[in-house]
């Protein structure tokens, strides 16, 4: 169940970070790439947004299941389960993004080529209607991307931190891991949204706002924006590299390896402290076994 939430967490972090580069052109330039990747680029950018959080949510119930409820989860947590879990989990990444996916298109704006969502009912003479869009996108991402998550991490990690800190094989750096899990994601994601929300109360003229509160909001998005992207960097090392299972069998890899820049890296792997498992690998297993018996 868990190589699965990471193969899929992997697929979907790779598809929000492949688009960057091309998100990265347009902010600097315009869109010179055409329509139809237009529709192939900011797809997978909204696909991989969700499906990256809620793969990272799912990750925190299967944390749960494992952990808190570690006997009624061992004939539920396989890999079938796990595979029809990921299934459900993309098709909802997926109709969480379809309402922007479906009107994504290339517009020329001020002599400017921009590749965003227009729904067709936009008169150019009343910009207006653009932006109650552009607030339910944003009120959207708030609630899906953040709000919702947010409980369910909550109420997962909460239960898991309760649990080991009463259960004599847990260890402390598993609690800390699982708070470094939590710290980060909000870090990441909590300033963006915040952002995010400032920007739809602005458009829905809740409080007047000046050019230069209107700019400080603009430059807030765009710094916020880039710390919640470093987010699909940072899963790799926190979800995987921290596992012991996991560096044990990349120094296996890296030695048998006809490459003499690979056998100076595994010097750099920590590969002999065995006994720091992450939450995610020995820790659960161990508790598992321990409480099946």
């Amino acid at each position: 169940m868990t190589d699965v939430c990471l193969l899929n967490l992997a697929f979907a972090d790779l598809l929000l970070v492949c688009s960057l580069p091309f998100l990265a052109h347009q902010a600097r330039d315009q869109w010179p790439f055409g329509d139809g990747m237009c529709k192939v680029v900011l797809g997978a950018y909204y696909i991989g947004f969700y499906c990256g959080v809620f793969f990272i949510t799912l990750m925190s119930i299967d944390r749960y299941l494992a952990i808190v409820l570690a006997i009624y989860a061992l004939k539920t947590r396989t890999c079938t389960f796990g595979m029809i879990a990921a299934a459900v989990t993309w098709v909802a990444g997926f109709l969480a993004s379809l309402p922007d996916i479906m009107f994504l298109k290339v517009k020329d704006e001020t002599s400017i080529l921009t590749c965003n969502s227009y729904p067709p009912d936009i008169d150019d003479n009343t910009p207006e209607h653009r932006h109650y869009w552009t607030i339910f996108s944003l009120f959207k991402m708030n609630i899906l991307g953040l709000l919702i998550p947010m409980v369910i991490m909550c109420f997962c990690y909460s239960q898991i931190i309760w649990r080991l800190l009463h259960t004599p094989s847990s260890k402390k750096h598993a609690i800390r891991l699982v708070l470094v899990v939590v710290a980060v994601f909000f870090c990441c994601w909590m300033p963006y949204n915040v952002a995010s929300f400032f920007k739809a109360l602005e458009l829905l003229h809740v409080y007047n706002t000046g050019g230069e509160s209107s700019n400080a909001i603009l430059l807030a998005l765009q710094v916020t924006e880039a710390i919640a992207y470093s987010h699909s960097c940072i899963n790799p090392i926190l979800y995987v590299f921290v596992g012991v299972k996991f560096r044990k069998h990349l120094l296996r890899l890296m030695n048998r390896a006809p490459c003499r820049l690979c056998k100076v890296m595994t010097r750099l792997i920590p590969g002999d402290r065995v006994r720091e498992a992450s939450v995610y690998s020995q820790t659960t297993s161990v508790y598992e076994r321990s409480t099946a018996v």
